[in-house]
């Protein structure tokens, strides 16, 4: 089959309608388990900058689908069938369109290069079926490790010929809509930078795009041989920045968040400890725990019942699993019930328990389980867990806002170091950070009437 982008034959065991199918139920789980950021005008704005990017791209035909997932990582990735995202994150780090022109178009360039469907036909992974089977969720078994490959195909990882591939096009579709495609060099000095401030951990974009080599030589040598006339090409900074004015910035804590184990939800007003040592991820529609073994889970969702006895019924009713007697309680003042339960996955027998909590209006769903090896081991410290989970109280939790960025128009010359000194109190987020998201550095002079990108709100409180 010849490659649409690059002219070149290859084999490809992915027609471009199961492309199309596998990218829409991936989607799917993209919006479950990331969300969309909630501002209709900003999803529209990146909607039609990527379609006029598409458009010029070898596979203009495909059902593009350009969203803001609401994530604050600095990252951006594609799925086969042309569904590309970019994190409210990577959009509050870059400073201009065109920026966001060369992001867009390299990953473009993954899905009309068919590097996505290629690695799905490498992988095997036409299927997204769970892994676990019923008792794991999609969205858990991404943290896991008891189940695996259910979410691979959103994190797809490219070999460095591909990830060299994919700039070239980058370069080639934002040239095409007329953008300065020399703004890419900055994308990437601004990743480098990340990862020098955050003592050499990955930002996502380049944890998920492996760049072994020269990113930004390989970049200025293709420009080199474009031979582009760049004069009057549009990079678009001022309106660029205008449409990040109230944006969140990092982490939404109204949505939940952990200090060390415990873990706190001012919207759901509840709180719960996890196991010390355990890994624990915040996900849109769910708190989830690894041990450190790898080798057992606990879970907390929405569950779906009018009251705890309905909604055991609902999960203890599903095929393949085998359920103990549930038997009526409370944790911290609030009714429940539970059973234990067992479940057959492509791993072997998983042994569990199931929590149902009523709550509000609310009725949770807490499951600990792992294999029948490790269920002995990791059982009690699991349910002690489980058991935590309670009302939030604390006034300073139940309050907390996330930060947003503000623009500030500079009255004068002055620069970010300075700056910060004039407009105590302290902010929440350091000059270093508030250099980098405007990509300059602490001490580099600005000239009055710019506008500066500024952190504002409070640092979330610190619990005791």
């Amino acid at each position: 089959m010849r490659n649409p982008a690059t002219g070149k034959s290859e084999l490809m065991l992915v027609s471009e309608s199961q492309e199309i199918q596998l990218g829409q139920q991936a989607d799917s789980e993209v919006i479950q388990s990331i969300g969309l950021y909630p501002d209709p005008a900003l999803q529209s704005y990146v909607s039609d900058l990527g379609k006029k990017l598409a458009a010029t791209s070898e596979r203009p035909n495909l059902p593009w689908t350009f969203r803001v997932v609401d994530d604050p990582a600095v990252n951006a990735f594609a799925i086969p069938g042309g569904f590309v995202y970019v994190t409210r994150g990577i959009l509050s780090h870059m400073t201009n369109e065109a920026q966001l022109a060369t992001v867009m178009g390299h990953e473009i360039g993954h899905v009309t290069a068919r590097h996505t469907a290629h690695q799905m036909s490498r992988e095997q992974v036409a299927n997204l079926g769970l892994a676990v089977g019923s008792i794991a969720s999609s969205r858990i078994a991404r943290y896991a490790g008891l189940a695996s490959q259910a979410l691979g195909v959103l994190f797809l990882k490219f070999s460095r010929d591909n990830e060299n591939q994919a700039d070239e096009l980058g370069v080639r579709y934002s040239s095409r809509t007329n953008y300065d495609s020399r703004q890419m060099d900055s994308v990437m000095a601004m990743l480098d930078r990340i990862e020098s401030q955050s003592g050499g951990r990955l930002p996502e974009w380049l944890a998920t795009h492996p760049n072994p080599g020269n990113r930004i030589g390989h970049i200025n040598a293709v420009l080199a041989q474009t031979k582009t006339d760049f004069t009057g090409t549009t990079v678009n900074r001022e309106p660029y920045e205008r449409r990040l004015d109230g944006m969140i910035f990092g982490l939404n804590p109204r949505e939940g968040f952990f200090r060390g184990t415990e873990f706190y939800h001012p919207d759901l007003r509840f709180r719960m400890s996890f196991p010390t040592g355990w890994q624990t991820v915040n996900g849109k529609s769910a708190v989830a725990a690894q041990s450190p073994g790898q080798d057992a889970v606990i879970e907390l969702t929405l569950a779906q019942g009018a009251n705890a006895d309905q909604a055991a019924r609902a999960f203890l009713s599903q095929q393949g699993l085998r359920a103990g007697t549930v038997t009526r309680g409370n944790v911290n003042g609030l009714s429940t019930a539970e059973a234990p339960f067992a479940a057959t996955s492509q791993n072997g027998t998983l042994q569990g328990q199931a929590v149902f909590v009523e709550y509000g209006r609310n009725v949770y769903q807490l499951l600990a389980y792992a294999p029948d090896a490790s269920w002995a081991t990791n059982r009690g410290v699991a349910q002690r867990a489980v058991a935590s989970f309670g009302p939030l109280s604390d006034p300073a939790l139940l309050n907390v806002q996330p930060q947003r960025l503000d623009l500030i128009t500079l009255d004068r010359r002055t620069t970010i170091a300075q700056l910060a000194q004039q407009r105590p109190p302290p902010g929440p987020v350091s000059t270093a950070t508030l250099a980098l998201i405007n990509q300059v550095e602490e001490t580099t002079p600005l000239a009055s009437g710019r506008i500066v990108k500024w952190v504002v709100g409070q640092p979330l409180p610190t619990t005791h």
